[in-house]
């Protein structure tokens, strides 16, 4: 009797430390951005994507995205698994910013800001006409858009080196 009786007390005391951790971990996150801050009448995209460099310097990035606007002005969120914002990146002609963590970065160079927030130049442009389906060609880079369909898009840089592949999830 006395070992079930522990057995029970252990488990309260294991769920009960893993409900506190839960607590903790969601008093730690970032809310999530309220599906109302969505722009009417702007072309969205969502989904997951992931970004290998082949450099052992540039770690790979894995995130949900939320993406909106187009080429010349627009916003790009990353999320974490639990849908959390780690990180914004908005541009218009007069420039971009990039919110991170408790930091804000300023730059006339949306691509500036594109590498540092992913640790790669990526063709933020040519992005908006692949989701819709066109496959603009880019310097260095091929695009599969086979899958689009599917939600699935698949893009490649070969030049300039370090070679790079963007892989992307849409929500459906």
């Amino acid at each position: 009797m006395r070992s079930a009786t522990m057995g029970g007390q252990r488990r309260k005391l294991l769920g009960g430390l893993a409900a506190g951790a839960l607590f903790l971990l969601s008093g730690c996150a970032t809310p999530s951005r309220p599906a109302s801050q969505a722009r009417t009448g702007v072309r969205q995209w969502n989904g997951r994507m992931a970004l290998q460099v082949d450099d052992s310097d540039v770690a790979p990035v894995s995130a949900g995205f939320e993406l909106s606007g187009e080429a010349r002005q627009g916003e790009l969120a990353l999320l974490n698994p639990l849908g959390n914002v780690l990180a914004t990146l908005e541009w218009s002609p007069s420039g971009a910013v990039l919110q991170k963590g408790g930091e804000r970065r300023t730059s006339p160079s949306l691509d500036a800001l594109v590498e540092e927030l992913t640790g790669s130049a990526l063709p933020v442009a040519a992005l908006f006409a692949w989701l819709q389906g066109d496959a603009v060609e880019v310097p260095g880079w091929t695009v599969d858009l086979g899958r689009l369909d599917d939600g699935r898009l698949t893009a490649q840089r070969q030049s300039p080196l370090p070679q790079a592949t963007l892989r992307i999830v849409l929500d459906r």
